[in-house]
């Protein structure tokens, strides 16, 4: 199969809605809070990069990068 930007387009959606819906029913927050909060962070910022290859990582790899962030534990994005 070739990945063609629109192939990317539909990953990155896909992630980011699973990613929020997973995040609101962990924090029994709407969609659209949960939606808000994520496209607003460094994680997202990195999903939406094509070039960083991280549309083609698991929506829990994402929410556990999402977390490190809202943690402060940095040590994950230097390997990226």
């Amino acid at each position: 199969m070739k990945i063609t930007k629109k192939t990317i387009q539909f990953c990155i959606d896909t992630l980011t809605a699973m990613v929020a819906e997973k995040y609101a029913k962990k924090y029994k927050v709407s969609a659209t809070e949960a939606l808000r909060a994520f496209m607003a962070t460094k994680t997202f910022e990195l999903l939406i990069n094509a070039k960083s290859y991280l549309y083609l990582e698991t929506a829990e790899y994402i929410l556990d990068m999402w977390k490190d962030e809202r943690n402060g534990n940095w040590e994950r994005w230097r390997l990226i």
